[in-house]
């Protein structure tokens, strides 16, 4: 029995979406509370090539959201024991391990290998240079984040039918002061809150390399926690909010 012979049955799915993915190569930029369910749902969905980026070590303050490490796993690279989770499962995914961090001496170089890039970080400087790097080299860019009890999802820099494309900056022009938005050191987090967003992430990285039903294209999901909402916003184009425009290589 094929270990994706469910997918392969569903309508409109089938074998030719599940070769697109086995033929797709995705890199995922932080293997913390979001990244640890996207790969392990792309590794197992049968994304061919997975490449995962971080220079931080396993903390003990992580085991409650980034399910891939365990106790064991404290004061390794996350990147390293991530790809190895996935190897042990998945002899048939390739994996490229980055374990440093992605800086703009680097970025290009890294992504511009992948069809799809996953922001899966947790601190603006990381978000606002890959955004830029995805639009200079006209890469999809799948992003979730989260704060407290609330989530959100989107995918950046791919053009709807009528040609229209966003990106982050048409959401967030320009970066906030450092310490501006406090993170989940500062706020705290439910566990289970980054693993329902990172899933969410890799659905939508699955949409977009199969073409399969509507991904999130020039909308943001929002999602709460405390009582189970979930909000569909439309993101201004890039016409209709020019603030950050001039800005686009600012990290890089």
């Amino acid at each position: 029995m094929d270990r994706f012979e469910r997918q392969t049955k569903l309508n409109d799915f089938g074998a030719a979406a599940q070769q697109k993915l086995i033929d797709s190569k995705v890199l995922v930029v932080g293997s913390g509370g979001l990244g640890c369910p996207a790969l392990q749902y792309l590794a197992a969905a049968g994304v061919g090539t997975l490449g995962i980026a971080d220079g931080d070590n396993v903390m003990p303050s992580n085991l409650n959201r980034q399910v891939i490490f365990g106790e064991g796993d404290v004061g390794n690279n996350k990147a390293l024991v991530a790809a190895k989770c996935i190897r042990d499962k998945y002899k048939d995914t390739l994996l490229n391990v980055y374990p440093f961090t992605l800086i703009n001496t680097n970025t290009l170089n890294v992504i511009d290998r992948y069809d799809l890039i996953i922001d899966a970080t947790d601190n603006f400087q990381t978000r606002y240079m890959l955004n830029d790097a995805c639009v200079l080299l006209n890469k999809p860019l799948v992003y979730g984040a989260i704060y407290q009890y609330e989530g959100q999802v989107a995918v950046f820099n791919l053009a709807t039918r009528d040609g229209r494309s966003t990106n982050y900056r048409n959401l967030f022009p320009q970066p906030p002061e450092i310490n501006e938005v406090p993170d989940c050191n500062t706020t705290g987090v439910l566990g289970v809150l980054p693993g329902m967003i990172g899933v969410m992430m890799a659905s939508e990285a699955i949409k977009v390399l199969t073409n399969y039903t509507t991904p999130l294209i020039n909308k943001m999901l929002l999602f709460s926690l405390k009582n189970n909402s979930f909000y569909e916003m439309d993101i201004p184009s890039i016409t209709e909010n020019t603030d950050g425009a001039e800005n686009i290589e600012e990290f890089l």
